[in-house]
């Protein structure tokens, strides 16, 4: 989401309630009312369409000195990675530190990362990349409504994508990956080996070709129905006057809804398919506000995102001076996974690897990216004996072997059904998961549970769910219950 945060992709970016009560800000659990002088801060000022501002960050390239490949050479290597995103780039560098020869081909390999990229702090901790982390919030909230706030003690960051990505180049020029400046067009298969002719002209031969390049990629094959529910999200880092964030914690979701009183037609559509805000204060004058639509099936309207989005800002008591980055997300989420296995490998927004339930990505991403270099180094290392089809076969079930199949399954089970849920179920389902132990909902929102945590997660909420999120969840499952325990069998069989 914001988001929970996303890595780009086109086609946008395909890289993330309240009664009428007049606004609470966010408070520590032990604060009871706000300073005089911030209410009249609140309720003062005149309040602009911030959509009408243009941003003033310009889109910068990195000065790195990069290893290039030379076409006129004809070098042969063993994996060649399309796209450098943080997938990208974490799997060549993880791939080559075995001594394997890989080559990285992209249009501009040293582009800044447009999106902001939010991760939970012990997931860049368990990856060692605690220090490419630009901001740290120790506390997360999630408003229910405007009665009712969870205060969660788990720290949220915002990843510095300059440190992360100058680290993960600097991994891969330590390990003499190759750059090759391009578009990719197409991939060609031969029985042992594979090749990509470029935009300029080149040919490049690989024993591996993987795609990072996003979820727009035509390289990956599907062979089921692509049914996937849609995370979309406007976001801007915005100078403002003032904002109502504490300072010490990050606003995962704000599911209220008294923003729009004076708007009946959004509201009525709000309470059918509701979006939250999330947002990063920095400081008291800087702050990455992002409204989110969790998931949707067809996607919700990105204009009606933006009008959401003003309607809260301008509630809030929010006057944006000027726009420094403006993000716009479109990520697919659930769906089938590609077709395992087939002749190019896939890892990040290509291989399935966003979460079904949340659109998280990076940090996943990120982990698993050493598991699958693992695989690659044991069947293209020191032997260099698995070719072909057995290779192929290998690399896509090392990333995805039967138990995360199934996991990924039960996800998808829980994005299908908050697909059914309206405003109000929404809700009582946020409700009732944040009160459960911390290692189930640490777990399942960092994709870390196994098939038995699940269910002994599912257990557990429905046990602490309100009587009516009990009626949701019986009306509302048995069809995604019935989906899931189909394509369980299938995947056993």
């Amino acid at each position: 989401m914001g988001t929970l945060l996303r890595l780009p992709s086109p086609p946008i970016l395909i890289t993330s309630q309240r009664s009428n009560l007049s606004f609470t800000p966010l408070l520590h659990p032990n604060t009871k009312t706000l300073p005089r002088k911030f209410h009249h801060r609140i309720h003062c000022g005149k309040h602009g369409n911030f959509l009408d501002l243009k941003p003033i960050s310009k889109p910068e390239s990195l000065d790195f000195d990069l290893s290039w490949v030379d076409p006129s050479t004809r070098s042969r290597f063993d994996v060649i990675i399309i796209g450098t995103g943080p997938a990208g780039l974490c799997l060549a560098e993880q791939v080559a530190c075995h001594g394997i020869k890989v080559c990285c081909v992209d249009p501009s390999p040293l582009s800044m990362w447009p999106n902001n990229y939010g991760v939970w702090v012990d997931e860049f901790e368990s990856s060692g990349l605690e220090d490419c982390l630009d901001k740290t919030w120790p506390m997360a909230c999630v408003h229910i409504n405007d009665h009712r706030t969870k205060y969660l003690d788990r720290a949220y960051g915002r990843v510095s994508r300059k440190e992360l990505k100058m680290k993960l180049l600097e991994g891969c020029v330590s390990n003499n990956v190759k750059f090759h400046q391009a578009k990719v067009w197409k991939a060609e298969h031969k029985e042992f080996e594979s090749s990509v002719v470029c935009s300029d002209g080149n040919e490049l031969k690989a024993s591996l070709i993987v795609d990072a390049s996003g979820f727009a990629s035509t390289f990956i094959e599907y062979d089921k129905p692509r049914n996937h529910g849609y995370q979309i999200a406007h976001g801007i880092l915005a100078e403002v006057d003032c904002h109502p964030f504490d300072l010490d914690k990050m606003l995962l979701m704000d599911w209220r809804d008294s923003h729009l009183g004076n708007e009946p037609d959004i509201r009525a559509r709000n309470s059918t398919l509701p979006t939250f805000l999330y947002a990063m204060p920095f400081d008291s004058n800087l702050v990455f506000l992002e409204e989110t639509s969790l998931v949707s099936r067809p996607v919700l309207s990105y204009m009606e995102v933006k009008k959401r989005m003003v309607a809260r800002l301008r509630h809030l008591g929010i006057k944006v001076k000027s726009v420094i980055e403006e993000e716009k997300c479109l990520i697919p989420m659930g769906g089938p996974l590609p077709r395992i296995p087939q002749s190019v490998m896939g890892i990040g927004g290509t291989a399935g690897i966003v979460h079904p339930s949340t659109g998280y990505m990076v940090a996943r991403t990120l982990a698993v990216a050493p598991v699958l270099a693992d695989v690659i180094a044991e069947c293209l290392g020191s032997t260099r004996m698995i070719r072909g089809k057995p290779l192929c076969h290998r690399v896509w079930n090392g990333l995805w072997p039967l138990e995360k199949r199934c996991v990924r399954e039960y996800y998808s089970f829980g994005m299908e059904t908050l697909l059914k849920l309206d405003l109000n179920g929404t809700r009582r389902f946020f409700d009732a998961f944040f009160d459960l132990d911390p290692h189930y909902w640490h777990g399942f929102l960092s994709s870390r549970l196994s098939l038995g945590e699940l269910a002994m997660l599912s257990l557990s909420l429905f046990g602490r769910a309100s009587n009516p999120s009990r009626f949701d969840i019986v009306t509302k499952c048995p069809a995604p219950l019935v989906k899931m325990m189909g394509n369980l069998a299938l995947e056993t069989i």
